[in-house]
């Protein structure tokens, strides 16, 4: 991975996208298992619609993945100095997910302020949030 640097990045300057395969019921059942959040809402679809719910829908904390994975495929890991997210609407079964992301500001420190959302392929935005990132 090439970082690009602080001299580099201009205001206004887009993160590559980052698009996800469809969410889908194993997506759920794994995701599950992966973080220990075994919550039924999530994997079981008879307590969803005892809920009131139309099905079960995925974790939140599944679109925060997405977007860290946003963040960590344009710098590493190591220059991610903060990261925010709200969240914003249920995110259903068979939703694609594209994460986006754009430099709204440049700080002093060789800082980049973004900001970052991750929407379905209806574009109804899921979270939305913003990062902070160290460049050289």
């Amino acid at each position: 991975m090439t970082m690009p640097t602080y001299a580099e990045i201009k205001v206004g300057d887009a993160l590559p996208p980052l698009t996800t395969k469809e969410i889908t019921r194993t997506t759920l059942a794994l995701f599950a298992g992966a973080s220990g959040d075994h919550n039924p809402i999530h994997i079981d679809i008879d307590f969803a619609k005892r809920a009131g719910m139309p099905d079960v829908f995925a974790h939140g904390m599944l679109n925060m993945a997405y977007l860290g994975r946003l963040l960590t495929g344009w710098v590493p890991q190591s220059a991610l100095r903060e990261f925010t997210t709200r969240f914003v609407s249920i995110t259903q079964v068979h939703a694609v997910i594209t994460c986006t992301g754009k430099v709204v500001e440049k700080r002093d420190g060789n800082l980049v302020a973004l900001e970052i959302e991750a929407a379905d392929q209806n574009g109804e935005v899921k979270l939305a949030g913003t990062a902070l990132i160290e460049l050289p």
